[in-house]
């Protein structure tokens, strides 16, 4: 799969790899942004491969079940149970704790619409499972996708947030009057 990954990514799609993924990291949080278009879902699947790297979602309990279960778990899936009194950030967190290796890939802006501000879950959870942050941006108008340097939480949010939007300022997704500015 990683060499046909590859051929697909690069010489069919023409697309380029700016950074490097830290396969050397088992656990941490991945935001991709910006999240414009199902076209996001492909191209996130083929990185992995190329990357050669298990990259991970989680998902409600209920998608799960058959007949598609095995599916979203084959992928890298991990059901959470929404169903007791635990909030989504817990929930998430103590996935980290079951799991040797767990790389939580997510769209912190919560919709492929345009966004002013990203949502806050994606750091909580890190800050929780006490897992660096690896951004990931999907560059459709540079046909690339950037890879940041881990981040690690520190107790100034402000600052923290800083690096992140930093990070993600210019880059235009599939779809570019969505993209996150």
């Amino acid at each position: 799969m990683h060499t046909i990954a590859k051929f697909i990514y690069f010489n069919l799609m023409g697309w380029k790899l700016q950074g490097e993924f830290p396969v050397h990291i088992k656990k941490c949080v991945v935001p991709v942004v910006p999240h414009t278009s199902w076209h996001d879902f492909y191209i996130g699947i083929l990185v992995r491969n190329v990357w050669g790297v298990e990259v991970n979602f989680v998902g409600k309990k209920s998608l799960f079940k058959a007949p598609h279960g095995w599916y979203f778990r084959w992928m890298g899936g991990t059901p959470i149970d929404r169903t007791k009194s635990t909030d989504f950030v817990t929930a998430t967190a103590k996935v980290f704790e079951k799991k040797d290796v767990f790389r939580l890939a997510l769209a912190p802006e919560g919709t492929r619409k345009k966004v002013q501000k990203l949502k806050t879950g994606f750091y909580y959870i890190a800050k929780a499972a006490a897992v660096p942050i690896v951004m990931v941006a999907f560059d459709f108008e540079n046909k690339q996708v950037k890879v940041a340097e881990p981040i690690f939480i520190t107790d100034d949010m402000e600052a923290d947030f800083e690096k992140i939007n930093a990070f993600f300022k210019g880059v235009n997704g599939k779809v570019a009057d969505y993209s996150y500015t």
